[in-house]
């Protein structure tokens, strides 16, 4: 299949090389058309806060957005925001932003239900300050301002107008911060500049590996289209699904760093070909059909493993692993269709010069180390993992937290509407909870059914005289860690009623975790208990980004072992198919953990203790959300697919040739080292170009991606793989008669060109002794001998 793909692209360059530039145009147009759609919104399924939600949406109903804080701030040595000419320019400006397109409500802090969401992008719909919306000094306030779009389809522009409305209060002196989701629109920063700098990175390395400018070119070229086609796919299944502006991120990185190395890998392969005399169009095909076919099957090992974030059972895992999905599969789609048309049409320019033969004698480079490791196995190995080890020890101490708006940069709107509201009304203000009760029958005192839900003030006066609900309020009002309880709100049907709860901590703080365990395990247990027979059939629920996020953490670790379970038995059994050795696989996945393993550990020194956070642009420690190691489990086992395949791919070919396992251990280490470190060079620099970004998730992603790259490449690939290998000796290679007949014969080396039978796809222990290994891997198996 891949040689008749490679002869259709190779004979049809223009053909090829014109639609996929037809299919980049088609794609840039659409995003211009529909836009770019990202949002932050977490939806848990059968959780306790996505019940208190549902329930509070049906019962509630609102606008689409919900209650977008907008802050109102005057300095301390100004006029309060109650001074009469204070309060005629605040409520001119809510009068000229409800006036602005897709804002359907303003609630000022002088209306009686001033309440609104806390300033964190991910404030519930309808959550209010209990306090009100003016501060006890009169200095901080806030408008409550209602959207006919839902939070991912808030864009910058319609935050501009709501700032440009807001011109009567700017003119009196007050300062205005739009938080919510207003202020995350204009906070999606690009990420250009990173691509920029790794892309400028890449061409510098890729230069001086290949020696050729063209030559270098071509995989910043294919990983440009890559990139420029997965991303705008990836804005317009934002409309269908949401997907966090993270997500877009990790895709641009992992689109980058894998759409450069799988054609560097692919360009190699071709220039090895037309150094040996093959002509052009049979060398781009033989290119496709061996090179191409280890980077699918590499690129399919990191989708698979993606996939395995479909059994933690949430929509967002969904999105954060579909969006690097859809950059590693579009890149694969580059290299085995482009790249050979594009092999082609420059043929003559890639083909390198011929050089002159490597003088006989000891080994160089990567010759050198692969001797030194065959002949001192054993200190390396324990070498290389006391050095992991070492990385991976803060890991033991790694806790799930959340992030909030308070972890954004400084200076922006976000971050600025946080600390005011923080400053304002207490941390907690932006992060109310929302608890939830549904009674068997109807709150005492309650209006009539089918009274017009707006009226929720009087509704709540009601409603407080019924015994249940006063019980659960001077529960709350009495629960450790709670600020202040509003009165309950009962809806139109009578029988579902509401609190919002302020907590005293921030809702990244663990203390907000722990309160909402609290009020579900004891609180509101013991408010139904003590209601008597009369709280008999209350449901109870509580919600809120808060809990929402305590959730979510919950069910990450819950379902977190099922999820390494599936991906370390996907590995395991590709690896197995690839190169029939039980052995292989088994320590392939081991090395893979122990890699991950150090790169939690850098990842929890980093954010969670602080150390050296600064030098990356963070303030100091922030939280670890769930879904972080989650995801870089699956994406870090995914990628270093790329890396085992080349390396095994080498010593393997070597060992069925020679039926010496030392001799192929070295050989297969000397003659990728210098690509495989060149390939994760590239990679490294592409991830780390991301620390410029303001968001904390990608700058996780950065280091943690980055550290187990380079960890990966060098101490795995160059110590601990090959030293595990000369210590099994032919053990590598066992394979259980049973399993022999089991397993299919793949190649996932050979180009279909290969000379003899079946030599690449049998197993070794068929394979006679045949030809000799070549000059610089003899001298470096002579050398690890002696």
């Amino acid at each position: 299949m891949f040689t008749t793909v490679g002869r259709w692209c190779a004979r049809r360059p223009k053909r090829v090389v014109a639609a996929w530039l037809l299919l980049l145009a088609a794609v840039l147009t659409a995003v211009g058309v529909f836009g770019r759609v990202t949002s932050e919104a977490v939806s848990i399924p059968g959780s306790d806060s996505q019940a208190a939600r549902d329930i509070g949406d049906r019962a509630f109903p609102g606008s689409a957005s919900g209650k977008q804080p907008v802050l109102l701030h005057t300095p301390a040595d100004a006029a309060a925001l109650t001074a009469p000419d204070a309060v005629a320019a605040v409520r001119a400006a809510a009068k000229a932003v409800a006036a602005v397109p897709h804002v359907v409500a303003v609630t000022t802090p002088y209306d009686p239900a001033g309440g609104a969401a806390g300033a964190g992008a991910g404030a519930a719909a309808g959550a209010g300050a209990a306090a009100g919306a003016m501060s006890a000094d009169g200095h901080t306030a806030y408008l409550s301002v209602e959207l006919d779009v839902t939070g991912r389809e808030v864009t910058p522009g319609i935050t501009s107008a709501v700032l440009a409305a807001a011109a009567p209060a700017t003119a009196a002196g007050i300062e205005v911060t739009p938080g919510g989701f207003l202020a995350a629109a204009v906070d999606k920063g690009s990420t250009g500049h990173s691509e920029a700098i790794g892309l400028g990175t890449a061409l510098l390395i890729l230069t001086l590996t290949l020696g050729s400018l063209v030559a270098a070119g071509l995989p910043l070229l294919a990983g440009i289209i890559g990139l420029g086609i997965a991303l705008p796919v990836l804005g317009l299944v934002g409309h269908l699904m949401d997907v966090p502006q993270a997500g877009e991120t990790i895709a641009a990185m992992i689109g980058l760093g894998v759409g450069i190395d799988y054609t560097l890998f692919g360009l190699t392969r071709f220039r090895d070909l037309r150094a040996a005399g093959i002509g052009i169009e049979d060398a781009a095909v033989r290119t496709t059909a061996g090179s191409g076919k280890s980077v699918a099957f590499a690129g399919s090992a990191v989708v698979a493993a993606l996939a395995g974030l479909a059994l933690g059972g949430l929509p967002l895992l969904y999105a954060l692993a579909l969006a690097p999905a859809i950059a590693v599969v579009t890149a694969l789609g580059v290299n085995l269709t482009l790249l050979p048309a594009v092999l082609v049409l420059l043929g003559k320019r890639l083909t390198p010069k011929p050089a002159a033969a490597a003088p006989a004698g000891r080994p160089r480079g990567w010759g050198r180390i692969a001797a030194l490791v065959a002949a001192r196995p054993w200190p390396l190995l324990l070498a290389g993992l006391a050095l992991l080890g070492t990385l991976a020890a803060p890991a033991a101490g790694l806790h799930l937290g959340q992030l909030d708006a308070g972890s954004k940069a400084g200076g922006t709107m976000s971050r600025t509407a946080y600390d005011r509201m923080a400053a304002a009304f207490g941390p907690g203000a932006n992060g109310v909870l929302q608890v939830v009760d549904v009674l068997p029958t109807p709150a005492q005192g309650t209006p009539a059914q089918g009274t017009s839900a707006q009226g929720t003030s009087a509704q709540g006066t009601a409603g407080s005289a019924d015994p249940r609900l006063a019980a659960v309020t001077t529960a709350l009002r009495g629960a450790e860690g709670v600020a202040t309880v509003s009165p309950p709100v009962v809806a139109a049907d009578g029988r579902t009623v509401r609190w919002q709860v302020t907590p005293t901590t921030a809702p990244s703080d663990p203390a907000t975790s722990a309160l909402v365990r609290r009020l579900r395990s004891d609180v509101l247990p013991a408010a139904v208990a003590a209601a008597g027979a009369a709280g008999s059939g209350q449901v109870l629920h509580v919600g809120g980004t808060p809990a929402a996020q305590a959730d979510l953490n919950a069910r990450i670790a819950q379902r977190m072992p099922l999820v390494v379970g599936f991906v370390l038995t996907v590995a395991g059994l590709l690896l197995l198919l690839a190169f029939r050795s039980p052995i292989v696989a088994l320590k392939a996945a081991v090395m893979n953990l122990v890699s991950v393993a150090a790169a939690y550990g850098v990842l929890t020194a980093v954010f969670q203790h602080g150390w050296g956070a600064r030098l990356i642009g963070l303030e100091g420690a922030v939280p670890i959300p769930g879904y972080v190691p989650l995801l870089m489990f699956a994406v870090l086992f995914g990628l270093s697919m790329d890396y085992e395949v080349f390396l095994l791919s080498a010593v393997r070919e070597n060992y069925l040739r020679e039926r010496d396992n030392r001799r192929a251990v070295v050989a297969g280490l000397a003659g990728t080292g210098r690509i495989i470190s060149s390939a994760a060079l590239i990679m490294v620099a592409v991830f780390l170009s991301y620390l410029l970004s303001d968001d904390p998730i990608v700058k996780m992603f950065g280091i943690g991606l980055a550290t187990a790259v380079a960890l990966d490449a060098t101490i795995v690939r160059g110590l601990l793989v090959p030293s595990t290998m000369v210590l099994l000796g032919d053990g590598n290679w066992w394979l259980p008669g049973w399993l022999d007949r089991l397993l299919p014969h793949l190649d996932i080396e050979g180009d279909d060109h290969s000379e003899g039978d079946d030599r690449t796809t049998a197993h070794p222990a068929a394979i006679p002794t045949a030809a000799e290994a070549g000059a610089e891997a003899e001298a470096g198996a002579e050398a690890g001998a002696r």
